[in-house]
Order: structure tokens, then sequence, then C-alpha cells
């Protein structure tokens, strides 16, 4: 599953958040994620930002109120991504974020890894017995290990993103090694939450044994917003998701190593022994008279030199001509 998390590159505005909805529906994703915030009930004054950004917003509650969208609005959204062939997903972040969602009949949830403490939120969605996808960015083996625990414990479906919350992440902190360990931990399916800005890193957690994928999308790296520099634009998008098929299609079909199918090829690019200078009839050959051309099946096979080392020519040969059987004595 491959998934484009549009987040805040809307910022606040419907019309550009409709545009990314529509270009992404021609990159070959599988679903677009969007953060369903409520400011009042997320948020407080108190709350600092990550990264100061904002030249509109005086707090951090102010930039999540003037991200809200109302009802009716989240409905047109999923809607609209729904008629384009794409699954709508969001990441609540309050309860009352997961009852709007609930409203519009959400098929699953993610949760951020900043959420993974919040139980209060986690038991909230696991009463709605929808799927769940965890990221894991923030959290300990332990805080996580109690997430996963509270899903599981109650059936649902569940699995964990290998994420770093750095932005961008660099390549040293990727933590590929991680996926494996989740894999290995809980059984369940694992997948990678990339904030690197570039397609290397799912292309990596592809070929790793990831099974879902999630970046964050913006038409340009110089937008504001918080998360641009992390976030991948429309067109490297396409070619991620042309890699990740391409590499998934190469891991489902594991190749025999036995040249099945090769007679051909083998015939055209392997080679027949050849002497590299005149020898007349009587001359004892050495390594230094042989060449190797192609093709092959023009006498004796390069690849049974070492048989003619110290062998004695019957009939005179011409520089570059093959080999034959009937050639020695």
């Amino acid at each position: 599953m491959i998934i484009a998390e549009i987040a805040q590159a809307h910022d606040g505005s419907l019309g550009i958040l409709h545009s990314y909805i529509d270009a992404l529906a021609a990159t070959g994703v599988d679903a677009v994620k969007f953060q369903t915030h409520i400011a009042s009930a997320e948020s407080s004054a108190f709350e600092p930002f990550r990264v100061k950004f904002s030249y509109v917003d005086a707090t951090r509650f102010d930039y999540w109120k003037r991200m809200e969208f109302s009802p009716e609005q989240w409905a047109g959204i999923k809607k609209h991504c729904e008629d384009v062939g794409l699954e709508f997903i969001s990441s609540p972040f309050s309860n009352a974020a997961v009852d709007l969602l609930e409203n519009l009949g959400v098929k699953r949830y993610k949760i951020g890894s900043g959420e993974i403490n919040n139980l209060l939120l986690l038991e909230k969605i696991a009463r709605t017995q929808k799927p769940v996808i965890l990221s894991s960015g923030m959290s300990t083996w332990e805080e996580l290990d109690e997430a996963v625990h509270l899903f599981k414990s109650q059936q649902i479906q569940v699995s964990v993103l290998q994420c770093i919350s750095a932005y961008p992440a660099k390549p040293e902190q990727w933590g590929l090694n991680v996926i494996g360990e989740l894999k290995n931990r809980y059984n369940i399916p694992v997948g990678y939450s990339d904030h690197s800005g570039d397609i290397f890193a799912c292309l990596a957690a592809a070929a790793t044994g990831a099974e879902i994928f999630e970046f964050h999308a913006v038409f340009n790296k110089r937008m504001f917003g918080p998360d641009a520099p992390a976030s991948l634009e429309i067109d490297e998008i396409k070619k991620l998701v042309a890699g990740i098929r391409q590499i998934k299609k190469a891991i489902a079909n594991p190749l025999e190593k036995n040249n099945s199918g090769m007679e051909g090829m083998k015939n055209i690019f392997e080679k027949s022994l050849a002497v590299n200078t005149p020898l007349p009839a009587g001359t004892v050959l050495q390594f230094e008279h042989f060449e190797a051309k192609k093709p092959k099946g023009q006498g004796v096979p390069a690849a049974q030199f070492n048989q003619l080392v110290g062998k004695t020519l019957k009939n005179d040969k011409q520089q570059w001509d093959f080999l034959q059987a009937e050639d020695l004595l």
C-alpha cells in the first residue's frame, strides 16, 4: 500500500487541497492521507511550535485552527478521493476527530507517532474495530509494545511503520534495519514512513521488506509549511511509485540460478578457442597462442583451453582460425 500524505501542505486552503487530490490520483498511489485537526480538542495556547515557520499564526494553536475543515468539507474531501480512485485516510489528533472521521465512514486509521502514548485516543480508535496503521517515530520499544498489544488484544488489525521524526531525515537516520526487527517482534505487516525528502529511502525500504509506504506530498519543496523540505514533489512520487511496484514484482518472482532459457543467448555470447598468430603444423600449443572468439560452437569451447596446452598441431593454422579437435595430434 502506497500512501501520499498531504497533511498541512494545503495550508488551510480547500482549493489547494482538492488540487493535491487530482495531482496525486495521476501518480499511482493507493491512498491519500490527511490530518484531522480540531484545535480546541487537541491543543492549547501553551503548545510550542516544532518549527517556527509561520508569519501568520501567533501560536501553534492558531495554526491548527487555520488547518481545520468543517464536517461537510471533510465529506467533500473524502468523496473527491473516492471519485478518483484513492482511499481517504486521516490521522486524528483528538477523540473529537475520531468521531468526525467515524461519521465520514473511514476504512482505517493512521496514528502518528506522537500519539503512541495517548492511550485515551488509542482506546477510542480501538473501539471502532477498524484497522490501524501505527507510526513508530517517537516511540520507545516499550511504548510501541503497549500500543501494539492494546490493538492485538482487541483483535484489531494493526500494522507498524518504521519512522524517524526528523525533517528531513538523513540516510544515517533511516533505520532500515528496524523494518526486520518490527516484523520479527510483532509478526504483523510492517512499512516505512518517510521524511527524507527524496525517493531513495522508500525504495530501499521496499527492497528491505516494507509492505506499506507513506511520505509527504508537496507541489514544490519551497512552499510554505513545516513539512515541505521533507516532502516529495508530484513527479518524484510518480517515479517512486513505479520503483516500488517494480521492486515488489521482482521480490515476488525469485529466480533459480540455472540459466534456464538462456541457451540462445549463450550461443551468441560464449566463445570458441582460436589462435592469435599463424602456427605451422607441429607446433606445441601454449597458453600464449590462444584467443577466445564469438560465437560458441565453432570449435573447441574456450573454457577448455587448458586441455589443449601441450597438444601438437597436425594442421597449419592462420591467425584467428578456430581450433577444431581434428587439428590436434
